[in-house]
This record gives C-alpha cells, sequence and structure tokens, in this order.
C-alpha cells in the first residue's frame, strides 16, 4: 500500500490557485513610452484585465530584432497596474522608432507602438490601455497617464471641415433648452428639456423650421408612460427602422420631481396627429448608474447597429466574451449609448423589447462632460460632444483591437463658431456628400442671439 503524501499549505494553494499566466496575454498593453528628457529610454506596461499576468521574461525591443530587455522572473502585473522599465541599458529609444512587447518565446509579438519624433514628455495612451496614442501633458510612468491639459490622449486638432458657421433657424422659434438633435433625411429631430419633442423639415435656405403637418407646428408634449409628468428630455436617437420604429429619447428626471434623478430612455409612437406623445417604453436605467446629480444625468443617446459591433468584434462588457446579439433575444438590433453629463462616461445598454436591460459597456470619454453623442455610420465613429464647459470639443471612438470603444481623435470646434451651450450635434448622411463636404447641425440650449440651430460641414 503506498503511504499518503500530505502537502504543506503553502503547496495545497499552489496547487488550487490558478497561475497568474493564466491571464490573457492581449490584456498587457504597452501604455506610456519615453525617449528623452528628465527620464530616458522607458517603456510603460499596463493590465487592461481582470486577472494578474505573469510577465517573467516577457521581452521589449526597439526597431532592431537585436535590442532585447528581459523583464526580471518573478514579475506580475496586477489588473489595473502599472509597471514601467528603464530599458537604456540594453538599448536607446530613439526620435524614429518603436517599443515592442513580446512573450517570453521572443517571437510571439503582444503589442507595439511606433512614433517619429522624440516624447515631449513622452508618448502616452489615454484612456489608459485602450485609446490613442498621443503627447501626454506630464511624465507618468508607474501611474494613470495625464489625460488632460489638451482635453485628451492626442493634442486636439483642427475641425474637420469648414471653419465657417451658420445659423439654420429663423429667429426666436426655439426659445432657450434645445437640446438633442438626431437627423433623418429630409427630417430633423430635436429634443427640448422642457418636455417637447420637435418634427423639423428643410426651411429652403439650407436651415430647419417646424413641421406645420399633423400638429407639430410648435413640438409635441412629451409624457411618461400612463401619461404623467414630463420627462426633462436631453438627447434623441432612432434604430435601424427609423422613426416608424419609434423615436428614442434620453430623459434625466422628472420635471414634476425634479429633485429626483429618473435616467430613463423613452420609446415614443410618433405617427399619429395629436399633441401630447405618451411614452409606449420606459427603460429606467436609474438603479444600474452610478447616482449623480438631478440635472446631471443623461444627456446624450445614440444607438449602434448590432452589425458594426460584430463585425469591429466589440466585446460586451457583461460576459467577457465576443458581443453576440443572439443572447438577448429581442431587442432593436443594436446598442444604445448613453451619456452621462456629470461624469463625462459614456454606457452602452441593449434594450429588450419586453422592457429589460443589459450594460455591454463604459467608456470614460475624457471630457469634463458629455452632452451629445451621434453615430456616424459613414465613417463607423461615435461622437462625443461637450458643450461650453469644453470649449465645444469634441472626440470620436471606434471599437480598437481589444473589443473596446477607444479615443480615435479629439478636435476642436470651427473657428467660425462662438463658444456656445451647444448640447446637440448631428451629422447628414453619405447620401448629403457634395465636393467631398456634408452638413452637421449643433443646437445651442442658449439660444444664443435668438437662434437655437447651426449649420457646418464636415469632410465625407
Amino acid at each position: 500500500m503506498l503511504a499518503a503524501v500530505v502537502l504543506p499549505a503553502a503547496a495545497l494553494g499552489a496547487l488550487t490557485a490558478p497561475p497568474a499566466a493564466a491571464a490573457p496575454a492581449a490584456d498587457i498593453r504597452i501604455n506610456e513610452v519615453v525617449t528623452t528628457g528628465s527620464v530616458d529610454d522607458s517603456i510603460e506596461l499596463y493590465n487592461k484585465g481582470t486577472a494578474t499576468v505573469d510577465l517573467s521574461g516577457w521581452v521589449l525591443k526597439d526597431n532592431d530584432n537585436s535590442s532585447k530587455y528581459k523583464v526580471a522572473s518573478g514579475t506580475t502585473l496586477a489588473p489595473g497596474g502599472y509597471k514601467a522599465f528603464d530599458v537604456h541599458g540594453s538599448f536607446g529609444l530613439g526620435s524614429a522608432d518603436s517599443a515592442r512587447l513580446y512573450l517570453a518565446d521572443g517571437t510571439t509579438l503582444v503589442d507595439s507602438y511606433s512614433w517619429t519624433s522624440h516624447s515631449d514628455p513622452s508618448w502616452s495612451r489615454c484612456p489608459d490601455g485602450t485609446g490613442a496614442w498621443g503627447k501626454a501633458a506630464a511624465l507618468t510612468l508607474g501611474k494613470a497617464n495625464s489625460c488632460s491639459g489638451g482635453g485628451g490622449s492626442t493634442s486636439p486638432v483642427a475641425w474637420p471641415g469648414s471653419s465657417a458657421v451658420t445659423t439654420a433657424d429663423a429667429a426666436n422659434v426655439f426659445g432657450e433648452d434645445l437640446s438633442g438633435l438626431q437627423l433623418e433625411g429630409g427630417v430633423l429631430w430635436g429634443a427640448q428639456n422642457s418636455g417637447k419633442l420637435w418634427r423639423l423639415v428643410p426651411n429652403g435656405s439650407g436651415g430647419w423650421k417646424p413641421d406645420t403637418a399633423n400638429g407639430w407646428g410648435s413640438g409635441k408634449a412629451l409624457r411618461f408612460p400612463g401619461g404623467s409628468g414630463t420627462p426633462d428630455d436631453e438627447g434623441v436617437t432612432l434604430t435601424g427602422a427609423g422613426s416608424a420604429g419609434g423615436v428614442y429619447v434620453s430623459s434625466e428626471r422628472n420635471a414634476d420631481s425634479s429633485s429626483t434623478s429618473r435616467l430613463s430612455v423613452l420609446r415614443y409612437d410618433v405617427s399619429g396627429s395629436g399633441g401630447t406623445l405618451t411614452a409606449t417604453r420606459e427603460w429606467n436605467l436609474t438603479p444600474d448608474l452610478p447616482s449623480t446629480g438631478a440635472n446631471l444625468g443623461l444627456e446624450g443617446i445614440t444607438w449602434v447597429p448590432d452589425g458594426y459591433l460584430t463585425g469591429a468584434g466589440f466585446k460586451d462588457a457583461a460576459t467577457g466574451a465576443a458581443y453576440d446579439p443572439a443572447r438577448y433575444g429581442a431587442h432593436t438590433g443594436g446598442v444604445f449609448f448613453v451619456g452621462v453629463e456629470g461624469t463625462g462616461t459614456v454606457y452602452g445598454y441593449v434594450l429588450l423589447e419586453a422592457g429589460g436591460f443589459t450594460k455591454v459597456a463604459t467608456v470614460a470619454s475624457g471630457m469634463a462632460g458629455v452632452m451629445e453623442l451621434s453615430w456616424e455610420p459613414q465613417a463607423n465613429r461615435l461622437w462625443a460632444v461637450c458643450d461650453d464647459t469644453c470649449s465645444g470639443q469634441l472626440r470620436t471612438f471606434k471599437v480598437n483591437a481589444s473589443g473596446a470603444f477607444a479615443l480615435s481623435a479629439v478636435h476642436n470646434r470651427p473657428t467660425g463658431m462662438p463658444n456656445l451651450n451647444n448640447e446637440g450635434f448631428t451629422l447628414a448622411g453619405a447620401g448629403e456628400c457634395t465636393a467631398g463636404s456634408k452638413p452637421v447641425y449643433w443646437s445651442d440650449d442658449s439660444n444664443t442671439g435668438g437662434h437655437a440651430l447651426r449649420r457646418g460641414s464636415i469632410t465625407c
């Protein structure tokens, strides 16, 4: 008979605890690079995953395969952790060079970044681990990157279109509080904070006027399901079915109880002629979101189709796996993204036809607040817009190689537009491209100079 073998507790722990190396290597990202200045030749790694990763023996290189820095045995990186490596004893990082990370075999590439000029003060990702590369506001080796001072991970660039902006409405039509916008071909939908939805049509001179048919002349009052309350509606969007499938509005509170947050998405049937619209469905997201001031809640809303998300490899935060629309049953064929003014955070939700919902994404915009969101299918990018709080800055996000929405660009407002309280933004479709440009529209919550709508252009 074989004698029983008694293992010490430490050994038992080693048998039962999963090794750090079991975590996905793809969660480790090159996050900051320093080539010159007060700290020379350093590469920072960041763990964007949920498990500790063993980095023992991993290899860092520049653009020369013969240059190698081997990570010491026993080196691990915890979830959300940062670790900087001073590589100058093995190689130098030049003004036009690369930082490359390999597994311990020295041939399996994990991540890389290349540049064409020295860092000043560092090349950094923002948001950490997932965002676009750019020159940071400060050197931050070993801690979160400095994603401020320029508004984001890349230096803001000029508006990608004409600098000219003109008014797009007659004087004193809407008054204050016109917020979210959504173009639908020859119709412009507008949400007004006072619990009103507008259906606008072309005015013949490149702008918009209220539709006078079917009771839309002064906009239509909105109500919660059952006909009660007044939604403080801030954003408006449509699904792939267009307005025939319902108009969706984001609301941050019931104006009849203005001190209490009610972070909701509401759907309205806009086919009738009555002057009041009662929501046919409400998705109250309040319990699922961090608490916020009653007037700092849901501002922007937009809808992104399942086809783009699956094709881009979007990762479902609820499952940790690739987004699978079939998992959710009947759900409008896409994901609704909502922006919270108070935190500048964007959340993605699958809204079920039966009334339930699942949060599938959380995106840090890097801005002080998000006042509008707009999906541009022609360029497959998500626009996040800030008002005069951020000098009218706009940011775009795309799904990156890790399946997350990451910052792709930071744009200043057109130079021809003052720093207005713009809370709405929408872009024309590809069909309106003329000579390489298409219209875009902003809504000014303050109705500056008696005008709430302005028109600009952007390259197609």
